[in-house]
């Protein structure tokens, strides 16, 4: 093939993802049959199916058993703010992760002891199988459901003091930087790291997604002096939030 020139199941699927995008092919609309595809652009079979496919993938449609494709309805993309730690009342779990205060929120969490992952304990600069307090959050925007977070916190840091529990204690809810401060370990910096990837089974149940489709990543670990205190990654619908950040010039 030529350098440049697409197989032909992609100039289909590209065709029929134009149609799509311009509203010709309105959201829940049916796709035309793999026959009425074939007939249109002169293709076989399975070059039909193959670009169906490519539109499946892309989450522009969906399949309905028994009746056939159609075109699904995009969500509009919501704005996940990161901003910094921000002191006082706004330092909850959802504020943490959501620093828009026009966004209002609420979460769900669980924690637990465990051993850290080889993966974890890289992070965290500790030895795999270090004990570690492993906490997961479900956040909900507006009643919807946003975002899923773990965080892993070194028990060599935290065990035995009143912060060992993210969600409990006399400082339950009150984010990192406070909790740790309570303790005498002051949190001077945070690095995060955006990535991609498929989302799981499990994320897409809790999120109303589609399994399989992209997830954005927030991989995030804050610092004391060096140290990390805590590490987290934070997922979300990659084609329904946008992640935007707010960096001060000093």
């Amino acid at each position: 093939m030529p350098f440049g020139e697409q197989p032909a199941y992609l100039r289909v699927a590209g065709d029929l993802r134009q149609k799509i995008v311009d509203g010709v092919l309105q959201p829940h609309t049916r796709l035309p049959s793999q026959a009425r595809i074939r007939e249109q652009y002169g293709v076989s079979d399975t070059v039909a199916l193959e670009a169906r496919k490519v539109l499946m993938a892309e989450g522009l449609v969906e399949g309905r058993s028994g009746s056939g494709t159609y075109v699904r309805a995009q969500p509009v993309p919501r704005r996940i703010a990161r901003a910094g730690y921000h002191s006082g009342v706004a330092s909850t779990p959802f504020r943490q992760e959501q620093t828009d205060e026009r966004v209002k929120g609420t979460w769900e969490s669980s924690s637990g002891q465990e051993a850290a992952s080889s993966v974890v304990a890289a992070r965290l600069r500790l030895t795999a199988g270090a004990r570690v307090m492993r906490t997961r959050y479900l956040f909900r925007a507006e009643g919807e459901p946003s975002m899923l977070s773990t965080s892993w916190e070194p028990l060599e840091v935290t065990g035995r003091t009143p912060v060992m529990l993210p969600e409990e204690g006399p400082l339950a809810g009150r984010g990192v930087v406070e909790r740790m401060a309570a303790i005498d370990v002051v949190v001077d910096n945070v690095m995060e790291e955006v990535g991609a990837r498929p989302g799981l089974a499990e994320e897409a149940m809790a999120l109303g997604g589609v399994p399989g489709h992209a997830v954005l990543v927030i991989s995030r670990t804050y610092f004391a002096g060096g140290r990390p205190v805590e590490t987290a990654d934070v997922v979300t619908l990659a084609d329904r939030h946008r992640v935007t950040y707010h960096l001060p010039v000093k």
